[in-house]
């Protein structure tokens, strides 16, 4: 079928008027009556009703207006990165996800380095949790993600690509007047009896099992509801926290670190569609495997 014929029927729905759409496609009335009643001897139904006022889809021009919005969406994204291959250009918006030490780190200096190669470009950043945004990318949704493989991990999906950035310690963030601040590696048995504060249920398990190699419990006492209230409870005194090394350089003034003898780690994982890649995808990625290395603790002195 013409998609042109399709756009005339979504315009004419969506302007309630022949003479409407006629005049905004530059077409003549019968022109378009003609279009529309040959889509509906292909179809087999009629999808317009006429009245006094205009005219408005049918219950089955209604199911079918809703399926030709999407294909027309679907079929201008692909003349957009067609044009764009072709081209070169970075035209098309991009879409980005991270979870939230993420998004507060390497995402927005890996994005800056793009920008810097590649010029102006539209963006948008989502933080969420990593099956989240799986399911984002998945459904096209999103055009990249960086996510971790924290309990419960992530799915095997033929509809995404994965990369593997490399794998992130975990440290310890303290209040900036603890003991430990600025010292280590330390083992965790000598964390033994601090309180501790989690946000997120894979953090947690990542602490309980390193917890359980060393043959200790810890309490998890407090619990967040994000990533910035559990910092808030450690810059002000309340616990001490597991949190992602990625981080480190992103933290607050009030919160120092301390690393572990051998350290829970978590992979850190670019997801993208297989379908319909963005064209900048190739140069972001290679942008976030460098603002990732640059980013690992042992890359920088303790903070203090």
């Amino acid at each position: 079928m013409d998609l042109t014929v399709w756009r005339t029927f979504v315009t004419v729905c969506r302007l309630g008027s022949l003479s409407a759409a006629a005049a905004e496609l530059h077409h003549t009335q019968s022109a378009l009556s003609r279009q529309i009643a040959g889509l509906e001897r292909q179809l087999g139904v009629t999808l317009l009703e006429r009245h006094p006022r205009g005219t408005r889809p049918t219950p089955a021009g209604e199911v079918f207006r809703q399926h030709a919005l999407a294909t027309l969406h679907e079929a201008d994204r692909a003349l957009r990165a067609v044009r764009a291959a072709r081209e070169g250009s970075y035209d098309r918006p991009l879409t980005l996800g991270a979870t939230p030490s993420l998004a507060a780190g390497i995402v927005p200096e890996a994005v800056r380095a793009l920008l810097r190669q590649a010029g102006p470009l539209r963006w948008s950043l989502l933080p969420g949790p990593s099956g989240r945004l799986h399911h984002r990318v998945a459904t096209g949704a999103l055009d990249l993600a960086v996510v971790t493989d924290a309990p419960p991990g992530l799915p095997h999906d033929p509809r995404t690509g994965r990369r593997l950035l490399g794998l992130d310690d975990m440290v310890v963030a303290l209040p900036t007047g603890h003991p430990h601040a600025g010292r280590g590696p330390v083992p965790v048995q000598t964390l033994a009896d601090e309180t501790w504060a989690e946000d997120n249920d894979g953090s947690a398990a990542l602490l309980r099992q390193h917890a359980a190699r060393a043959g200790i419990d810890v309490r998890i006492d407090l619990t967040a509801a994000d990533l910035p209230g559990k910092l808030a409870l450690v810059a002000t005194g309340h616990a001490i926290a597991l949190i992602p090394g990625v981080l480190t350089r992103a933290l607050r003034p009030d919160i120092a670190t301390v690393c572990l003898v051998d350290p829970p780690t978590r992979g850190i994982y670019t997801l993208t569609p297989r379908r319909d890649p963005h064209p900048a995808a190739p140069a972001l990625l290679d942008a976030l495997t460098n603002a990732f290395a640059t980013a690992r603790p042992e890359n920088r002195r303790p903070r203090r």
